[in-house]
């Protein structure tokens, strides 16, 4: 949707509630008997807010063929577990921390505040190749082995600028990965193509609903086979940018399959999108994507259904928000000890007390212990090894500790960490997610 509808939408649904309140003030609704049809209409529009559609998704096209889908190698196994980055992962993630403590911190605010992400930033994030990293390399892409740990280092140091906007550049990659691992010949020249180019489309990959308590592999999204179609219908929460997306990888109980992904582009009729503001990540635009309806090719089944895949995509979903906590939780460390060997207090710096100065070395002990753990998931994924107990672990140190190393920061702050002035407050609502989104990202 171009700028000029999306005014003419927006303009048409202001003006279509300020006549439904008019009307609902008149006394002529008694008269007719229409008052209570009326006030319920009034009462859903304001508790679901309006409906909006997707976005016009490009027309995707091969633009070559292939014999046989394109898969990155897996890496060498190494005899130690070593963290060096090599040169090549060392240069990536320095022009991303650069970019992220140049561009991305200084906008974190009001990106925040306006729970936007401004899209210059989006597209410079694409100039760096963030969202190529699971392209093979037949297909363009600049990595010919698996690259979990790389995407790993390069998330962590993005998260470092700031969460929501790390999501928010991150998403498009996790539809091009899960393509390029799991896609077939004809999806991944239709669609990975898109992005290696200049204009990398808005995409996300959807897994998490809107319930309490979600597991990933109890779905209420269903996909229900009408012939050679399937028909997909549900909800997913928390999509980055929705609005803006030209292509989804969605999650859906298939029947006769189980949990499942489906590619399916965002001019597809039956998809909406509804706003769902939350209390972190907010420049991410987080939205709520409604299926009624979807119908879908045979075509658009990922990885024909495999159990093993979906798992496998689950497992470096959660590996990728473990990197972003560590980006995040090293933010508010490396925030919170210049601020306590500047701040005084009866005479001497507040890090001279014990209470402090212990609080201070948890959170630096925390995020190593949340790094350890997340690299070596990652770097199991990458050798083609077994990483489901790796992955389980950094999922709940990450959770458990980026929660509290946000909480922590705030209140080595005092006052000074309630408030909007500094940015703690902003990376302890974000931490939060780390224990509570599932899928959005991949490694």
């Amino acid at each position: 949707m171009n700028q000029a509808s999306k005014g003419i939408a927006e303009r048409s649904m202001g003006i279509g509630l300020r006549a439904l309140n008019r009307l609902a003030g008149s006394d002529a609704l008694d008269r007719i008997g229409a008052r209570k049809p009326i006030e319920s209409v009034l009462y859903k529009a304001t508790k679901n807010g309006f409906r909006s559609a997707t976005a016009a998704s490009r027309a995707f096209k091969a633009a070559q063929k292939l014999s046989k889908p394109a898969r990155q190698a897996v890496a060498k196994p190494r005899a130690l577990f070593d963290l060096t980055p090599d040169d090549e992962q060392q240069m990536l993630q320095e022009a991303v921390r650069d970019f992220a403590s140049e561009k991305v911190r200084p906008a974190a605010h009001d990106a925040d505040t306006a729970c936007a992400a401004p899209p210059e930033l989006l597209a410079q994030a694409n100039e760096l190749g963030v969202n190529m990293l699971g392209v093979p390399e037949e297909l363009g892409g600049v990595m010919a082995e698996q690259a979990a740990v790389t995407s790993v280092l390069i998330a962590e140091a993005l998260a470092h600028g700031d969460m929501g906007i790390a999501y928010a550049a991150l998403a498009p990659g996790a539809v091009a990965t899960a393509i390029g691992r799991w896609g077939t010949a004809e999806q991944q020249a239709s669609y990975l193509p898109s992005f290696t180019g200049e204009e990398v489309p808005a995409a996300a990959l959807a897994l998490l609903e809107p319930r309490p308590l979600f597991d990933p592999l109890k779905l209420d999204t269903k996909a229900k086979r009408d012939g050679t179609d399937w028909v997909l219908d549900g909800a997913k929460s928390l999509v980055a940018r929705p609005g803006a997306c030209e292509l989804f990888v969605i999650a859906a109980q298939a029947d006769g399959i189980g949990p499942a992904l489906f590619v399916v582009e965002s001019s597809t009729s039956g998809l909406s999108v509804l706003a769902e503001p939350a209390m972190g990540l907010r420049a991410a635009t987080t939205g709520r994507l409604v299926l009624e309806g979807v119908r879908v090719g045979a075509s658009a089944l990922l990885a024909e259904g495999s159990g093993d895949a979906y798992l496998e995509c689950v497992q470096r979903a959660r590996i990728a928000w473990c990197a972003l906590a560590v980006g995040s939780a090293q933010a508010v460390l490396d925030y919170v000890i210049p601020y306590v060997n500047d701040r005084s207090a009866f005479g001497e710096p507040i890090s001279n007390r014990q209470a402090v100065a212990f609080a201070v070395s948890d959170i630096g002990i925390e995020t190593d212990a949340m790094r350890l753990s997340t690299y070596r998931a990652a770097s199991r994924a990458d050798q083609g090894k077994d990483f489901a107990r790796e992955t389980a672990l950094a999922r709940r140190l990450c959770a458990a500790k980026a929660m509290r190393i946000g909480s922590d920061g705030v209140q080595l702050l005092g006052g000074h960490g309630y408030v909007k002035e500094h940015p703690v407050e902003r990376w302890y609502r974000d931490l939060r997610a780390a224990g509570v989104m599932e899928g959005a990202l991949l490694v």
